[in-house]
C-alpha cells in the first residue's frame, strides 16, 4: 500500500468546498473523513489543519456554519457552501485544471532531438 501523503498547501479549501457542494452540510469530522475516503486512503489529514481551514473559509464567506446534532447525538457545527463559495469553487477548479495542463506539458516524455 502506498505511503500516506500530507495534503498539499492550497488544496484543502478546494477539497472542502467540493465535498460540501457535492454532499451538502457536514460537520468537520465528516469533512475530514470524506477527504481521506475520497483520496482512497492516500492522504493523511491533520485535524489541526482542517478546523483552521474551515474557520478561514467561513470568515471569507465561502461557507457558513450552524450548530446541530450529529449522528451520534453530539452537538456539532455543520458547514455548508454559500453562493460565494460555489463561485470560488468554480474558480479553483479552473485554476487546478489549468495547472494540471501546464504540468502535463512538463511531465510528458521528452521528444528525441533530431
Amino acid at each position: 500500500m502506498p505511503q500516506k501523503r500530507d495534503v498539499q498547501q492550497g488544496t484543502l479549501s478546494l477539497m472542502i468546498l467540493r465535498s460540501l457542494d457535492l454532499l451538502g452540510p457536514m460537520h468537520g469530522y465528516a469533512v475530514g473523513a470524506r477527504t481521506e475516503e475520497t483520496s482512497r486512503g492516500r492522504l493523511s489529514l491533520n485535524y489541526g489543519t482542517l478546523y483552521p481551514a474551515l474557520l478561514k473559509l467561513e470568515q471569507e464567506g465561502f461557507i457558513e456554519a450552524e450548530w446541530g446534532t450529529s449522528d451520534n447525538n453530539r452537538r456539532a457545527k455543520f458547514y455548508s457552501i454559500t453562493r460565494a463559495g460555489q463561485k470560488q469553487l468554480a474558480r479553483e477548479i479552473k485554476e487546478w485544471e489549468d495547472t494540471r495542463q501546464i504540468m502535463s506539458w512538463f511531465l510528458r516524455p521528452a521528444r528525441p532531438t533530431p
